[in-house]
């Protein structure tokens, strides 16, 4: 560092003279800013970093489904003619009668079940034997005796059976398969008025017309259809 240099005042006195400043390279202050900048740039990105991290919850939940192997409860035969299908509504009034203290008390548990169903019936074509079919190409002739007609289901509608009431007595027990045992009981009383009501005679009909209009169509022109009777 260069020595600075002394001034004498005219009553004699040393008076140090001003420092003068030393200046530094352009390139060091360059350097240093450029150092100081991306410090800053660095921090900023550590910083948004720190907030994304923050921000990202902790705990994250995926639903995962998972199905076992389909089972195959029940194989129906799709070789059957659907002719007919009522809708019937019918109410189910049962009663559970319970008796205590040796008979002298007697206690209920009723319930009102109102019941809809879809009851079909129709022919089963699986029946039909090489016997039951005689045809005559020649004379353009053909005569079918389908197998007889038979009731297939009732269908309760969940959508529209519904409890109306249920009751059960202060000293009864409240039976819990009241309900499964009124539904039995209803499928049971709508195929007995659906039968009662010509559905198999209406099943029967219809069957007869959609089988002759498919022999009809093979080139057939006299066709004769009948019933086989249980």
């Amino acid at each position: 560092m260069p020595a600075t240099p002394d001034t004498t005042t005219p009553d004699g006195d040393s008076k140090a003279a001003a420092p003068t400043a030393t200046a530094r390279p352009i390139g060091c202050v360059g350097a240093s800013l450029g150092m100081t900048i991306a410090a800053l740039v660095l921090a900023a990105a550590a910083g948004g970093y720190f907030v994304a991290r923050v921000n990202t919850p902790m705990t994250t939940s995926t639903t995962v489904v998972k199905t076992g192997p389909p089972v195959v409860a029940a194989i129906r035969d799709l070789a059957r003619l659907q002719s007919a299908e009522f809708y019937m509504e019918r109410v189910i009034d049962l009663r559970d009668k319970q008796k205590h203290l040796w008979g002298l008390l007697e206690t209920e548990d009723t319930i009102l079940l109102v019941a809809s169903a879809r009851v079909t019936a129709g022919v089963d074509l699986s029946q039909l034997g090489e016997r039951d079919v005689t045809t005559n190409w020649a004379a353009k002739k053909a005569t079918i005796v389908l197998p007889p007609v038979q009731l297939f289901e009732a269908v309760l509608d969940n959508e529209r059976t519904y409890v109306s009431r249920r009751d059960t007595d202060l000293l009864a027990k409240r039976r819990q398969g009241l309900e499964t045992k009124a539904r039995r009981q209803a499928e049971h009383h709508l195929i007995e008025a659906a039968r009662e009501a010509g559905l198999l005679n209406i099943a029967e009909a219809n069957a007869k017309r959609t089988v002759a209009g498919l022999v009809h169509s093979l080139g057939f022109t006299d066709v004769t259809i009948t019933v086989r009777q249980h």
